[in-house]
């Protein structure tokens, strides 16, 4: 049977809460992952992603809805009004976050296992659409020992595939 503790890689680049967005956006853009676990004293107090950076400067609805109405009239109208979102937008935005801290934008809600989380577990942790996970944090007596990702579990399921 799979535990996390066969297919966990233990080295884990870590970031810390008060680390910058703009040198965590350049270590990932370095990276061959894309996200990280964000650790102080040991303790997991986060998870920061791409995606997590990537909707700071790239809002979701651009769209500004105003109502407008003029007497005599009693009812309003609204107007969708779409924004753009160029390049300078988003060359401000960046300028204006770069030295917040990672602290701002991380997920604090943390799912993470243990080294003896078997497959069942964690197929039904990172399979789940809805809360969309793809590295779950492996804490022993609440220290991070390494990590699971959605593709160090397929490589393992492949690979026991293949012994078969």
């Amino acid at each position: 049977m799979i535990r996390a503790r066969d297919v966990m890689t233990e080295d884990v680049e870590t970031v810390a809460p008060d680390d910058e967005i703009s040198e965590v956006l350049t270590r990932l853009a370095r990276a061959d992952f894309n996200g990280f676990p964000v650790v102080e004293d040991g303790a997991v107090v986060g998870v920061v992603t791409e995606e997590d950076l990537v909707d700071m400067f790239q809002p979701s609805n651009r769209v500004l809805w105003i109502p407008i109405g003029f007497p005599p009239f009693l009812e309003s109208r609204t107007y969708g009004f779409d924004l753009s979102w160029d390049d300078l937008d988003v060359g401000i935005d960046m300028v204006k976050s770069a030295r917040k801290p990672i602290s701002t934008v991380m997920t604090e809600d943390v799912v993470t296992v243990d080294p003896d989380a078997d497959l069942d577990e964690l197929l039904g942790l990172l399979a789940d659409t809805s809360r969309n996970i793809n590295r779950l944090p492996v804490l022993d007596d609440g220290q991070l020992v390494g990590i699971v990702t959605r593709q160090d579990l397929l490589t393992a399921l492949d690979d026991e595939r293949n012994e078969r």
